[in-house]
């Protein structure tokens, strides 16, 4: 009996090597089943011209292709946001969110069941820390996204349950097969992975030669003090340390971090945050993302108002800073930033 194929959790040229080592093989079957699988659903493999005509090749793979994505037990919606949630095969589940754009759907990504990072706004941070994710469980989001639910997803956001530095390696697997043309052909500059400030992470990330991928950074406190009490990770690698490992980031000619601003009322955002959290990002090239904070269970603060909100961004821009307000989507149904975990 052959080793199983989870054709989810392989690069296609580890695919290749399967099926030349496995079946004498080589690209132009082992591109078929990428095809099938990641462009038409897996459902009719056996009807594909490359195999109908070689059923010895075909009930032999028949037998060894696995497809584990999970079950989507449950859809939720809110004016075109979709939060769904999949059963794991140990019965552990996560939650995705596909977010409708102007011209395209984006799916916000899980990495890890739970997150070990502790974020005091955070509902994920706040269910505990149950397992890293399987690539092929990483990369089912967007299969089940794409095949069950119906979606053209365009755009891949790692912004979902756990932190994907934490599971570096399975993450930048499923980078990988999510990128290839003749899989799910999503291009690098159409994803991006956000980090709470895991700085060896961003250096791995540094060193990986992928300058189109997008890499942000959730801040949320402009010093030090701010930070550690909203964001544990903060006293393993504070903000100079951070700063530094993003100096020395290799950014694509005119590329720009993301940066991801939670606003809580009453904790930071005032305007001598806004002036410190200016000067903390001269001269990196940022895009901030400024985020009001979504209510979540055992964190007991509030969201600021859009007076508040108005006032933080104009003085950040009046210190040059690059500021989108993201007013919240899917806070209703817990699908907003932070509210992931809610299961």
């Amino acid at each position: 009996m052959k080793p199983m194929i989870d054709i989810l959790s392989l690069p296609l040229d580890e695919l290749t090597r399967t099926m030349r080592n496995d079946y004498g093989k080589g690209l132009f079957h082992a591109e078929a089943l990428y095809r099938e699988v990641f462009k038409n659903g897996g459902n009719n493999i056996g009807n594909a011209p490359e195999f109908k005509g070689s059923p010895r090749l075909w009930t032999a793979l028949e037998q060894t292709i696995h497809l584990s994505p999970g079950q989507v037990e449950k859809t939720i919606e809110e004016e075109g946001l979709v939060k769904f949630i999949t059963e794991l095969t140990d019965g552990l589940k996560i939650e995705s969110v596909i977010i409708p754009m102007t011209r395209h759907n984006t799916l916000c990504v899980s990495s890890q069941v739970g997150c070990k990072m502790g974020c005091k706004f955070c509902q994920t941070a706040r269910m505990g820390f149950k397992r890293s994710l399987s690539t092929s469980e990483i990369v089912g989001q967007v299969f089940n996204a794409r095949h069950h639910l119906g979606y053209d997803i365009k755009n891949i956001v790692f912004m979902g349950m756990g932190e994907p530095f934490d599971n570096f390696d399975r993450v930048m697997t499923a980078v990988k097969i999510l990128n290839s043309q003749k899989g799910c052909d999503i291009a690098l500059r159409h994803m991006t992975i956000s980090t709470c400030g895991v700085v060896p992470g961003i250096e791995r990330l540094a060193q990986m030669n992928l300058p189109n991928i997008r890499l942000a950074i959730s801040i949320n406190g402009p010093d030090d003090a701010t930070r550690s009490a909203l964001m544990p990770v903060n006293r393993r690698w504070p903000l100079a340390e951070l700063k530094k490992s993003l100096e020395a980031y290799p950014l694509p000619h005119r590329g720009v971090f993301l940066f991801e601003y939670i606003l809580i009322k009453g904790v930071n955002d005032s305007m001598d945050h806004a002036q410190k959290l200016a000067r903390f990002i001269h001269p990196l090239p940022v895009r901030l993302n400024l985020i009001p904070y979504n209510p979540v269970t055992g964190f007991d603060h509030q969201s600021p108002s859009d007076e508040q909100m108005h006032n933080f961004a104009q003085m950040l821009t009046d210190k040059r800073v690059f500021v989108i307000k993201r007013w919240s989507r899917g806070r209703s149904v817990s699908a907003g930033c932070g509210q992931l975990g809610k299961i």
